[in-house]
């Protein structure tokens, strides 16, 4: 076994069955097959068009399953295209391992930059500012204590993407045996490392339980859940239901729980109505971060006078909002179930309701709702919402219903345009049909990608809401009175070009006139599948421009 076939097969062994990547001079040992079987997993890596695509894909991956996504890449530019997406991943806390290839130990010199092809000074300096940790191994033997220690730091608590790089000339050599082991070592201090399903639910708070359960027994609670929240959201709607709470997501924990329960408000913290809810309460409880400024208007929300927290482990950095009382530890959240009285619902139901009325006839957001009347009539049980950074995207990913935790991805923390059509693959390869809501511009960064989506047949339906250039920076402008400069753009016929990859494609007049048809159509074929509509969309009051809105 080679060390290339030994990366991709402890990535597996962690989640990661399908691995993405682009083949380059330096790392074809990932694509050298040795004819093994293995029925479990892809046995070589996914091709997409561009390297910042196979991070996407790879962060897709891991948002859908909870599970390690990885993707390997070739050296110097191929590894720097990586970096934007790698950026994404750190800012939303995704598993993603990026193991990318170096020149060939053989020719470095130590200290010296001799023009080797695609050399560099530190390649993987590039990506200390942003990963989880760095790993550069340089014989099969350091190869395998990395990787183990690698794959071990993506997955502990809380999550992020890792970089490891591997000399071209190691990637073929044979593997150390001691990496072939089936769980990697746990880094000291970082937490669990097990998959979400194997994770130790033992409590092990830190001593702050019992105030914090005496605090929410007597009070009006809401409960705000993040992106730490995803993988308890039974336990989650087990206790808004016994304190009566009703539960606000950020962006992250969507679908904890899902909209249709009877505690979930179902709606972004940025619409009026529930913010003032927020602000009527007594406590808000905290689970699982991000209270960050994306989800908090830069902490300009209203918020009770009280905060509770609660973390599988503390952060890294001080918040911004320190609590009352903070509780960290595996299995706090069941252990303070066990701990509240029950109580009667103190707010009002029926919020969602509420606000979508007001919204459906608001000329400035009509033909918004009217895309998302659309993407919720196409969905399946088992589809997947990605989201661009688009008008569109803003919409669906803010307002359009979370049926469960990791249905629906969108790139609000590092703000990435571009994400949608690449992180769809990954959603997809993991074996679920994906609605990609993309704009124009978004989509025109990863064309090449309707490529991939064709020799895979992956089962993603692309919804195009094409209003010529880049929307919101249009209405930014627009708002502060200056002239439209830079934000119109020449687009192609995104018909036509779908044809061109062989790819079957859908044109409609309006968002109004065979949208909702053709968005269904295409889902239900399973196959791939792009659906144009033209709409210039007011953007909602999740985007900064709006925060403030009387």
């Amino acid at each position: 076994m080679s060390v290339a076939r030994q990366v991709l097969d402890v990535a597996a062994q962690w989640g990661a069955t399908t691995v993405f990547g682009l083949p380059g001079v330096h790392n074809l040992a990932f694509w050298r097959t040795d004819g093994t079987v293995a029925s479990h997993r892809r046995t070589t890596p996914l091709v997409v068009r561009h390297e910042q695509a196979a991070v996407y894909a790879a962060d897709g991956w891991a948002r859908r399953t909870g599970r390690l996504g990885a993707a390997v890449v070739t050296t110097g530019p191929g590894a720097a295209n990586t970096v934007a997406a790698f950026g994404e991943a750190a800012a939303a806390r995704s598993p993603v391992l990026l193991v990318a290839s170096e020149i060939p130990q053989s020719l470095r010199r130590e200290g010296r930059l001799r023009g080797v092809l695609h050399e560099s000074r530190d390649q993987a300096a590039l990506f200390a500012p942003l990963a989880k940790a760095v790993f550069t191994p340089r014989t099969p033997g350091e190869v395998a204590r990395a990787l183990r220690t690698a794959v071990a730091t993506a997955l502990a608590a809380p999550c992020g993407p890792v970089y490891l790089d591997v000399p071209a000339d190691v990637l073929g050599q044979p593997a150390d045996a001691g990496g072939l082991e089936e769980r990697p070592a746990a880094p000291s201090g970082n937490g669990s490392t097990a998959p979400p399903s194997d994770r130790n639910t033992t409590p092990r708070s830190d001593g702050n339980l019992e105030a914090a359960a005496a605090l929410l027994g007597r009070a009006r609670v809401v409960i705000w859940t993040g992106t730490g929240a995803v993988d308890h959201a039974d336990d989650v709607a087990a206790l808004a239901t016994r304190l009566g709470a009703p539960v606000v997501n950020s962006y992250g924990g969507r679908g904890t729980p899902p909209t249709d329960h009877p505690c979930a408000v179902g709606l972004p913290p940025h619409e009026p109505e529930v913010a003032e809810l927020i602000g009527s309460a007594d406590v808000l409880l905290a689970v699982g971060g991000d209270l960050d400024g994306m989800n908090t208007r830069n902490w300009t929300m209203p918020r009770p006078p009280l905060l509770v927290t609660l973390d599988t482990v503390a952060p890294a950095d001080p918040p911004e909002w320190p609590a009352d009382v903070a509780v960290t530890g595996h299995g706090a959240l069941r252990a303070l179930l066990d701990q509240v009285p029950e109580r009667a619902p103190w707010a009002r139901t029926g919020l969602r309701d509420t606000v979508f009325a007001r919204l459906r006839v608001d000329p400035a957001s009509a033909e918004a709702i009217a895309v998302l009347d659309a993407v919720e009539a196409a969905r399946t049980e088992d589809t997947v919402l990605v989201c661009d950074m688009a008008v569109a995207g803003y919409w669906v990913g803010g307002y359009a219903s979370a049926r469960a935790p990791r249905r629906l991805a969108y790139p609000v923390g590092w703000g990435t345009l571009g994400f949608g059509l690449p992180a769809a693959l990954g959603a997809a390869a993991a074996g679920h049909p994906v609605i990609a809501v993309c704009g124009d511009g978004g989509l025109a960064m990863a064309l090449g990608e309707l490529a991939t989506l064709v020799q895979e047949q992956l089962p993603v339906t692309v919804l195009v809401v094409d209003d010529a250039g880049y929307g919101m920076l249009r209405y930014d402008q627009m708002r502060a009175g200056d002239p439209e400069v830079g934000v119109d753009l020449v687009t192609p016929d995104f018909v036509a070009l779908a044809a061109a990859f062989g790819l079957a494609a859908t044109g409609v007049p309006s968002v109004r006139d065979g949208l909702a048809d053709a968005l269904a159509k295409a889902v239900r074929s399973g196959a791939p599948h792009l659906v144009r509509v033209p709409a210039r969309l007011t953007p909602p009051r999740t985007t900064s421009p709006r925060w403030h809105e009387d």
